[in-house]
């Protein structure tokens, strides 16, 4: 009951604009604080101290600017080059672009939301002036960066992976099918729509070998970043947290020295642009530490468990009810709270009933991330829509068709758990 009423408090500061920080970290210690708490204050404070010290959330701060240094380093417009030349015949060719570019930025930028921005800045507007429009363009630049959140180095995966106990190394490999599917899914419903309008195409014909092997060849170092991260991670090279120091020290040499598009200023810029989002993250992390260790102590997880139990004797049907939850959670609330509130919750539930936690891993952190995209709340949704001058009513009528498309492979996600863990299982 205490923790009901603890969790309902978080979510209530949440929802009249209090900072998620401080709504997480008031809810939180509130419990320290009842007279039928036996636990003394300061284990408020020690438990903040404590999450602290984690080798693994090194990887959170690592890869913050990993994507800050990304655009000054020349690899984005090496990869829109890419994108561009790959999809570009196709119906909707700038469109299609921007999808694959999406699944290209998976391995480098991380984030969704900064993924979006960034294409709506660069690729929005002109096709917005090419005639498709605005609520489309908004809806597929920001539903397109869905893939972020399951292609490595997804920082919901890290943050999940560290809260659950679970190995960031298989969810890093388990994410790449999902991105795949999301990729083919969302590409074959722009082309859907496309046809319908008269999208045009970017180019005449397929690309020849000569202009792909250009391309590929322009953008090498930007491609191969990805590739070395996985293999690297997979063979013991070097762990997900080194992996984040790894990618840092890759974008510098490529950006300064190969390339020689990364200037002094930029790399302080990026330095600096970090500071401010570690702090935000950061203090979200540290606060969420005594708001977990309150859910844990009272036995949430362990009465939820033993509820579900009960109610599913299915994890299939488990695992669908849940989905439903996190999906509308997703819509109202943003998607790192979630992981941050939810992950040390569902994931005793789901391994209590035979789900893959790895499994679990994917489907929660696709469906939140979702979420930001969706209204009413949605980050990704209100950053698009102010880059282009759209409405919300546009944009959501816009992408009925994109939501259809996610929800489907969620689905068959749900279905079929081995389209996520045969790929890790082999490797790992």
């Amino acid at each position: 009951m205490i923790s009901a009423l603890i969790l309902i408090l978080a979510l209530t500061l949440i929802a009249v604009g209090m900072p998620v920080a401080f709504a997480i970290g008031i809810a939180g210690t509130s419990y320290f604080l009842l007279p039928s708490t036996f636990l003394p204050d300061s284990t408020a404070v020690q438990r903040l101290v404590a999450v602290s010290q984690s080798f693994p959330l090194l990887a959170v701060p690592l890869f913050i600017l990993l994507g800050n240094l990304m655009n000054g380093s020349g690899i984005t417009d090496r990869l829109i080059r890419v994108a561009s030349t790959l999809a570009g015949w196709m119906r909707g060719g700038l469109a299609q672009s921007s999808i694959l570019l999406s699944a290209l930025m998976g391995g480098v930028s991380g984030s969704a939301v900064a993924d979006a921005a960034m294409q709506s800045r660069i690729l929005g507007i002109p096709m917005v002036d090419r005639g498709y429009s605005p609520g489309f363009a908004g809806a597929i630049l920001s539903i397109g960066g869905l893939i972020t959140a399951t292609i490595p180095p997804s920082l919901g995966l890290i943050l999940y992976g560290y809260l659950g106990e679970v190995s960031i190394g298989r969810l890093f490999i388990a994410g790449l099918v999902p991105g795949v599917l999301l990729t083919i899914v969302l590409m074959a419903t722009t082309r859907i729509v496309a046809i319908q309008r008269d999208y045009a195409t970017e180019q005449d014909g397929l690309p020849t070998l000569k202009e792909v092997g250009e391309a590929v060849w322009h953008g090498f170092w930007a491609i191969l970043f990805p590739i070395w991260l996985l293999v690297g991670i997979r063979f013991g090279v070097f762990t997900p947290s080194e992996a984040g120091a790894f990618a840092v020290a890759y974008v510098l040499v490529v950006g300064m020295l190969i390339y020689r598009e990364l200037t002094p200023r930029g790399v302080l810029d990026a330095f600096m642009q970090t500071l401010n989002d570690i702090g935000m993250i950061m203090l979200i992390i540290l606060l969420s530490g005594v708001f977990g260790y309150v859910i844990t102590f009272e036995r949430v997880p362990q009465d939820i468990a033993e509820f579900a139990g009960t109610a599913f004797s299915n994890p299939t049907v488990l695992l669908f009810v849940i989905s439903g939850f996190l999906l509308v959670l997703g819509m109202l609330i943003e998607a790192t709270v979630l992981v941050m509130l939810l992950t040390p919750i569902l994931v005793p539930v789901v391994t209590s009933v035979g789900i893959d936690p790895v499994h679990f891993g994917l489907v929660m952190m696709t469906l939140v991330t979702f979420g930001g995209m969706t209204p009413p709340v949605g980050v990704s949704m209100f950053t698009v829509c102010g880059i282009l001058g759209c409405s919300y009513k546009d944009y959501t009528m816009e992408a009925l068709p994109f939501i259809a498309g996610v929800l489907l492979t969620v689905t068959v996600i749900i279905m079929f758990p081995q389209v996520v863990l045969f790929l890790p299982n082999w490797l790992m």
